[in-house]
């Protein structure tokens, strides 16, 4: 049974099941045209809190090569959130303070959020190492995350990357996840998968 942190902000209740440290490994499965990616990897992401409504992501990747050399692959750094529109009492943009003196949301200002399927809108950002930045849209619903990207900005040196999706699942107390990517002129098609274990 997972057990919610004391001191979490409401908004991260429905997120609370990710946090911490986790490692496991995975495997690349992606063809485009006569090349075909495969290899076994090691994994280890972060979720962490700072007192704000949002997870703080880390994430990285390690190709498993001959000799048990390991080949860094692209790591990746982001936040999640439950979706609600930002009030006057939420800082930002930029630096801008909040316009109102901040008020603690609870519970019930959670549970206005849920959605007509029972779970919570979620928004997630990721910034790759590699030049592409992703906004994700999705819901959690439980222990299950589904995302599919609403926008992709590569920079002008990044490979040629348009979509993705990802699927994060607590399955007897490990981590599951997909990614699909539509990447190198390839259409959105499955690409890697992991198993992960709480680290710490």
């Amino acid at each position: 049974m997972h057990e919610i942190p004391t001191g979490l902000p409401s908004d991260l209740v429905p997120l609370s099941w990710l946090l911490g440290v986790w490692e496991g490994t995975g495997v690349i499965d992606y063809g485009v045209g006569d090349r075909h990616f495969t290899g076994e990897f090691t994994h280890r992401v972060s979720f962490s809190h700072d007192g704000g409504d949002f997870l703080n992501y880390s994430g990285n990747a390690w190709l498993h090569g001959a000799d048990d050399a390991r080949t860094p692959l692209v790591s990746e750094v982001g936040y999640w959130r439950l979706a609600r529109p930002a009030a006057e009492s939420d800082p930002g943009p930029g630096l801008l303070p909040a316009l109102q003196e901040s008020t603690v949301r609870t519970v019930d200002d959670v549970e206005e959020l849920r959605n007509a399927e029972g779970g919570f809108d979620i928004e997630v950002s990721l910034v790759h190492s590699d030049g592409v930045s992703e906004l994700y849209l999705g819901q959690v619903k439980g222990p299950r995350i589904d995302l599919a990207t609403d926008a992709v900005v590569r920079t002008a040196g990044a490979k040629p990357y348009s979509a993705a999706s990802r699927i994060y699942g607590l399955v007897d107390n490990h981590l599951l996840w997909a990614w699909d990517i539509a990447a190198l002129g390839r259409e959105l098609g499955s690409h890697a998968s992991a198993r992960l274990a709480r680290a710490e």
